[in-house]
């Protein structure tokens, strides 16, 4: 049972994280997630410390992060990469300052065996939910990636793109720290979408694409966790890199 529920919220977690990193490479910023993943480190810490839900914890200072990194925007002349930078250092500062030892690798690389039901219908819900908003927002997203002044002359609304796009990617890391930690989250993202870059003819076969990528990386990490012992996060993120070396020799 606990294997079934494992890999069913590994599918989810995994094939949605490889959809939306489609978009986020194409945008550019599939490094935000790491960013993003250290700032949740404090409600992983959290979360593991009093025992509730890691994804809520680390939902909580994801917002928290965005919120400050916002105010030190309109505050200072600072860029938002290195205010990204400040904010990311003391998450990871404050953390270590009162994670104890025996969870610091739960929080960094994940951890799938307290899955619950509850957690399984959760994350089943939110992924449907990223992925038909990320769907919704995808080509209107390319279109303004490409040329803003044109994408608002064509009457898309810029910010409310941006914000659905940005609460997807936060959704994305809150559920992603489940399975592979903190750490990883950027790899969840970056390497099932590199991989359908490689391979992919046109932009539907790209964006899901990553989809089935990420979905078959969590199946084969997952299965290998059953067999090793061996934590499931870093072998998730391997078999995506086992995918993504196969896909160089493959011809477009």
């Amino acid at each position: 049972m606990q294997l079934f529920l494992a890999l069913i919220i590994g599918i989810f977690i995994c094939g949605v994280a490889g959809y939306l990193g489609s978009l986020m490479i194409t945008k550019r910023m599939s490094l935000v997630g790491d960013a993003l993943g250290h700032l949740a480190l404090p409600g992983i810490a959290l979360a593991l410390i009093y025992g509730f839900d890691i994804s809520i914890g680390a939902l909580i200072f994801l917002s928290l992060g965005i919120i400050l990194i916002w105010l030190f925007e309109r505050r200072t002349k600072l860029p938002m990469e290195t205010l990204t930078a400040v904010v990311m250092s003391s998450s990871l500062a404050i953390a270590f300052l009162f994670l104890p030892e025996e969870e610091a690798i739960k929080a960094l690389i994940g951890d799938i065996s307290r899955i619950t039901i509850l957690d399984t219908l959760i994350t089943i819900c939110l992924s449907m939910i990223i992925f038909l908003a990320t769907k919704r927002i995808y080509t209107s997203s390319i279109f303004a990636s490409i040329s803003e002044d044109m994408a608002k002359v064509s009457g898309l609304n810029i910010n409310r793109l941006n914000i659905i796009y940005l609460v997807c990617i936060g959704l994305v890391v809150a559920i992603g720290v489940k399975v592979v930690g903190g750490l990883l989250i950027a790899a969840l993202v970056a390497i099932p979408a590199s991989t359908s870059k490689n391979i992919g003819k046109n932009l539907s076969q790209y964006s899901y694409g990553g989809l089935v990528f990420g979905s078959a990386s969590a199946i084969l990490g997952i299965l290998g966790y059953q067999i090793t012992g061996i934590p499931a996060g870093p072998l998730i993120i391997m078999s995506s890199t086992v995918f993504f070396l196969i896909s160089l020799f493959i011809v477009k």
